[in-house]
């Protein structure tokens, strides 16, 4: 991704356009997948694009990855935390050079943001604008922390902006007069705004309400981060307010702005109606040893959890060095040499589709021959080939083991060919191969692939690993284990370890690693299910116990900070 903040001139045809283009784009409260259908095709289009600039930006910055992950692969990116003049004019010079540019804002331009003057400075230079709505922090932050704003019972409220603007300043009498309930934008005193910009603070804005005649008592709570898997949503009174965040940030685990603050009686409800919150692994951090590709499944579950997958390749998939044995089983599978084929992993699959595929064939060249799979994913990537799998292994025993226990002997007076095809990685074990052998088969064991340890990853992601800056990690197989070892260091004392099954287990044990998770089958699926679970094991246990809910990884800087 370029970030050339002037870039070259386009190709002819964009030229002879005129001028371009600008759009004002809401992003939401903090999570890409809020943006707006609209949004992210006006990203998709952008040659240049704005980003964020509130401090958020800065703090939440994988926010910024997920919406620039969905521009083109050549968008220039501006950064405008880092831009001194003025964005505006730099957005209208961008357009008149006739590029497409995308300017991002938190929440809604027009909410809170300053993208009316934007709009007004394309419209004094003629130049094509257009607002891509967004969902607004005011009722979705709230609705992130369990407190329903509007209901039955509550007919009012009232929207407050804490931070000067234009030299005007709260009324905080007349918004302590009614019983309204009110949504705070800006109270917290954030260090990186500007102190003519600066709010407040929480300790000043619950002093001026109970100067006004607001109850001490009345019920209040902060959503900091909202939206976000970093959020937390502290609730208390306009009296002990100050108190129980100083309390939550004395544990420093908390991202503390942006702040929403809500003041009045559906804050009453929040640990009734917490919902984002209380997800099993909320906010935890979960390294997934496998490439993107491998991990788009995995990623999605763990996310719909509440946490934060992030996706480490420990090996590389690469074609076998000669390819003579590949070409030799794909003329087998077409001429009838074989019985039976039988996948053990997606790669294998994968390889000997591409192969069927480089040749012009397609599934129908398994007509006569029978398949056996092992694991969940595996036999999806069969079907999804348009073949239907005639053998698998017990759901408890989802292994070679498990395939051979079930595989049925040779039987030369039923079986018109007693040859088997076993496309494989160059590094698997013997026990499939010798289980078919002792039932009476032959089997053509084919490298359809090499797995080579990949590269190591970044110093912050080695360091992170092995200082217990991860919550869990997930292991898939047993080489997934060597090779994280191998080229990151062993995980952190206090990092949950998850595997997929026995022989993973095994492994990671012999590494000299505590499993705390084994899958009760061998599916991704399970595997990020009994995470979950345990996740919320720990949970319940905590609140039970009358203790703060912590992360894997907040446990460990507790201890050391006390040592």
């Amino acid at each position: 991704m370029n970030a050339n903040v002037n870039p070259q001139p386009e190709d002819p045809q964009r030229a002879t356009r005129g001028a371009g283009h600008v759009a004002l784009i809401g992003s939401g409260p903090g999570g890409a997948d809020l943006l707006t259908l609209r949004g992210a095709e006006l990203l998709r289009r952008a040659d240049v694009v704005i980003t964020l600039r509130e401090p958020a930006a800065e703090e939440l910055s994988s926010f910024r990855e997920e919406l620039l992950a969905l521009c083109r692969e050549d968008v220039s990116v501006v950064e405008a935390a880092e831009c001194g003049g003025d964005i505006n004019a730099l957005a209208v010079e961008h357009a008149r050079e006739g590029r497409r540019v995308a300017r991002l804002y938190s929440g809604d331009p027009f909410f809170g943001c300053r993208g009316a003057e934007l709009v007004a400075a394309c419209k004094d230079a003629d130049i094509e604008v257009e607002v891509a709505p967004g969902v607004s922090s005011v009722t979705s932050v709230p609705t992130f922390g369990g407190i329903p704003l509007l209901g039955d019972d509550v007919a009012e409220l009232r929207v407050l902006h804490a931070r000067p603007h234009s030299g005007k300043d709260v009324d905080w009498q007349e918004a302590a007069a009614s019983d309204a309930p009110l949504v705070i934008l800006g109270a917290d005193a954030h260090e990186s705004e500007p102190l003519e910009h600066r709010g407040p603070g929480f300790d000043v804005v619950c002093k001026n309400l109970i100067a006004g005649g607001r109850p001490a008592t009345t019920p209040v709570a902060v959503v900091r981060a909202g939206g976000t898997t970093r959020q937390t949503t502290v609730t208390s009174t306009l009296a002990r307010l100050v108190a129980e965040l100083k309390s939550t940030d004395a544990k420093n685990h908390h991202v503390t702005a942006p702040a929403l603050m809500v003041v009045g009686s559906p804050v009453a409800r929040q640990s009734e109606l917490s919902w984002y919150e209380t997800r099993p692994l909320f906010g935890w951090r979960v390294l997934v040893p496998r490439t993107k590709e491998q991990a788009a499944s995995l990623s999605e579950q763990l996310r719909n959890h509440g946490a934060v997958p992030e996706e480490v390749p420990t090996i590389s998939v690469e074609p076998p060095r000669t390819p003579q044995q590949m070409e030799r089983a794909v003329r087998g599978l077409v001429t009838g040499r074989y019985q039976w084929v039988a996948f053990t992993s997606v790669n294998a699959v994968k390889a000997i589709r591409e192969r069927l595929e480089s040749y012009g064939l397609d599934a129908r060249a398994f007509a006569g021959v029978k398949v056996a799979v092992v694991g969940d994913a595996t036999a999806k990537a069969v079907r999804d080939f348009g073949i239907q799998p005639d053998l698998e292994p017990p759901e408890d025993v989802q292994s070679s083991k498990g395939l051979v226990s079930v595989w049925p002997p040779y039987d030369a007076e039923i079986d018109p060919i007693e040859r088997v095809l076993l496309p494989r990685a160059d590094i698997a074990t013997e026990v499939l191969s010798a289980g078919l052998t002792d039932l009476g088969w032959e089997v053509d064991d084919v490298t359809a692939y090499r797995t080579v340890r990949a590269a190591p990853p970044p110093q912050p992601i080695r360091e992170a690993i092995k200082g217990g800056g991860f919550d869990a990690v997930l292991f898939t197989s047993s080489s997934t284990v060597r090779n994280l070892v191998g080229i990151a260091g062993k995980p952190h004392n206090t990092t949950a370890i998850a595997v997929i099954g026995r022989e993973t287990e095994k492994t990671a044990i012999e590494f000299g690693l505590r499993v705390d998770v084994v899958a009760p089958k061998a599916s991704v699926s399970a595997l990020t299910e009994a995470l979950a679970e345990y996740g919320a094991a720990k949970r319940r246990e905590a609140i039970e116990a009358g203790k703060p809910v912590l992360k894997p990884s907040q446990k460990r800087r507790g201890r050391r900070r006390k040592l």
